[in-house]
């Protein structure tokens, strides 16, 4: 499979929702091995399909978190024991809770960061590669991640969820990234 580009903030497919996957196996899991490989080039702990094209629900995480052990099926595990984990379809339930705000940065707006209140908690309900169905119970960085790459499945950007003095912190690098990113693609659409 070929190597996958990251797509920057400006990008429409970044703010589309994606579409259900709906075929398991092999080829979901090589699709998985190239976004992993993609984001590990990036240096990044997540990568959801949209990022790299792909108007998909389906994203990589490899968040080993000691301090917060996740829950799988109901059993407590290490996250050794289940990293990385390619999540298909995801149904993210986050709990009440007070947010905690923490610094987030995201692959697909490089040099940029912010704080974006989450609560520290999480239940994910998905499909594995081969279409069989999990629910995982995580906390801190980890729930923060499946929360951050479900929102890019559903075309929610990390500067949406950006207190208002970050957003505006932010605001003058986004624009540039976003002007940058239009001429790129207009570019390409040229050649093509």
């Amino acid at each position: 499979m070929a190597e996958f580009t990251i797509r920057s903030y400006g990008d429409p497919v970044l703010r589309a929702k994606g579409e259900p996957v709906r075929e398991f196996g092999p080829a979901l899991r090589t699709l998985g091995e190239a976004m992993l490989r993609a984001m590990r080039s990036a240096k990044g702990i997540g990568l959801a399909a949209p990022q790299v094209g792909l108007s998909l629900q389906l994203f990589v995480m490899d968040v080993r978190d000691a301090d917060h052990p996740p829950v799988l099926d109901g059993r407590t595990c290490s996250a050794e024991d289940i990293m990385p984990l390619l999540v298909a379809n995801a149904e993210v339930t986050v709990p009440e809770g007070e947010p905690e705000v923490c610094s987030e940065g995201c692959l697909s707006f490089p040099g940029i960061t912010g704080d974006v209140p989450r609560v520290e908690r999480a239940i994910v309900r998905y499909r594995d590669a081969d279409g069989a169905p999990h629910v995982l119970e995580c906390a801190g960085l980890l729930a923060r991640c499946a929360q951050h790459e479900n929102d890019h499945c559903q075309g929610v950007l990390f500067i949406d969820r950006m207190t208002g003095p970050h957003r505006l912190l932010a605001a003058a690098k986004a624009k540039k990234l976003q002007r940058a990113t239009a001429a790129e693609l207009k570019a390409a659409r040229r050649k093509a």
